[in-house]
């Protein structure tokens, strides 16, 4: 018998409230969070999203009130970066807080024959991709010395949520089942909360802290919102293309909303640490269902950064930050440092509530390698240093032999529009050298 997507995901949140002893609401209720002497954490990642494409950040057709509010309470970053702009390494990335020439995921897959049976030999090339990305340490993995458990939704690349560290999951990653990039967690939000909701009550029911990956397949295609929100925008240009990406925004907004009202029902939100961050940007095609080639899979700044938020209520001061740089390689690190975990040797990103680091750091780095990979040397495209207000980007010799050197003032030319490397060969030679001196730590 063929049992439905839907079915499946209502007997495996039974299972696990079965398995933990299912209480009763009130019992729920009664755990107080003060009990806990560590705060929960919550990651929200949105999915294939300019920086620009909120109201906050001065957008003018897409609305996002539950982020706008969300910002007001958070130590927000505007100038922050993912090292590449592609969806797996990016995650990956922010759930070990190393640059992807570190952690190894260097694409979306491996580089495979593709044949006639969809997906097989994909899975079996990133066989031992997953294999080796398990050996890393992640956060989850870190997490387990302070007692937390870690839930994963959404989006993930890498074979089975356990390989992650995380103790329950959504994503089976098994490639006869439809496994790749999440596949039942790509429901959620999309789908409602209610695994979220059972996952937290489990937490709550065994008296420890949680750490909660939400990372929901949105905006990203397919751009099917809800009928409402697409009339909505249909109002405000004649792009069907740009109206249907418009209201995929809001209704990520609506689903984060639905995610604060969760946490904040249950009485934790004074005692849960919410951090936000996108995984790649993307500018949409006006003409038709795609991205502008400046975004997604581009080293320019539409498709590396991302604003970055931090809230934690009562205990992180708000503040809206337009100046100073940070990464998702900080994300991480500042977790650690919040819990009062040593940071390992081998992570390059700081804690951004230490003023101090955050002051004396000069800049970060980016990479960007083939979609689908194989080693570092044959699969890289670009180096990028980001070292305000200059960033450069250096095309590969080989893979983008055809493209010149560029260098752009972002704090006077933030959407890179004049290409000032040979008029500043002094500039273009330290930046260089930094990134060979990143290449080789």
């Amino acid at each position: 018998m063929k049992i439905s997507k839907k079915l499946t995901l209502a007997i495996v949140t039974l299972s696990i409230l079965i398995s933990c002893g299912k209480g009763t609401k009130n019992e729920t209720e009664s755990v107080s969070t003060k009990t806990q002497s560590q705060p929960n954490i919550v990651f929200i990642l949105s999915d294939d999203q300019s920086w620009t494409d909120y109201s906050f950040m001065g957008d003018e057709n897409i609305e996002t009130p539950r982020i706008d509010q969300f910002v007001k309470e958070s130590l927000t970053f505007t100038r922050s970066y993912v090292p590449t702009p592609l969806c797996s390494p990016s995650l990956a990335t922010i759930i070990t807080g190393l640059y992807p020439k570190d952690h190894g995921i260097l694409g979306n897959d491996k580089v495979y024959e593709r044949g006639n049976i969809r997906g097989k030999e994909r899975a079996e090339a990133y066989k031992p991709v997953i294999s080796a990305f398990e050996k890393q340490t992640t956060l989850p993995d870190m997490l387990k010395e302070k007692g937390y458990m870690s839930f994963q939704t959404g989006k993930w690349w890498h074979g089975n949520h356990k390989v992650g560290g995380f103790d329950d999951g959504m994503t089976h990653g098994d490639p006869n089942r439809g496994g790749r990039h999440g596949d039942y967690g790509l429901e959620i939000g999309r789908k409602g909360l209610d695994t979220i909701n059972s996952y937290v009550d489990v937490a709550l029911k065994q008296k420890k802290p949680f750490f909660l990956w939400y990372a929901p397949f949105l905006p990203h295609r397919p751009h099917n919102p809800p009928h409402r929100l697409f009339e909505k925008y249909q109002k405000k240009t004649d792009s069907e293309h740009l109206a249907k990406y418009w209201a995929m925004c809001e209704w990520f907004d609506e689903t984060c909303g639905e995610l604060f009202d969760l946490i904040e029902d249950k009485g934790l939100t004074e005692n849960t640490l919410f951090v936000y961050v996108c995984d790649n940007g993307w500018a949409q095609d006006p003409t038709k269902s795609g991205y502008l080639k400046h975004s997604k899979r581009a080293p320019y700044e539409m498709g590396i950064r991302t604003p970055i938020m931090y809230k934690w209520k009562g205990e992180i001061t708000p503040k809206m930050d337009d100046k100073t740089i940070t990464s998702s390689i900080d994300m991480v690190p500042t977790v650690l440092d919040i819990l009062g975990i040593e940071k390992p040797e081998n992570l390059p990103g700081i804690s951004v509530l230490d003023e101090k680091a955050l002051n004396e750091r000069q800049g970060v780095f980016g990479e960007v390698y083939a979609h689908d990979f194989d080693t570092i040397e044959n699969s890289m495209f670009y180096n990028m240093a980001i070292f305000p207000p200059y960033k450069i980007i250096i095309p590969d010799p080989v893979r983008k032999s055809k493209e010149k050197v560029k260098l752009f003032n972002i704090d006077e030319d933030p959407f890179e529009e004049n290409n000032i490397a040979e008029s500043n060969p002094e500039i273009v030679a330290q930046l260089t050298e930094k990134i060979k001196d990143f290449r080789t730590e």
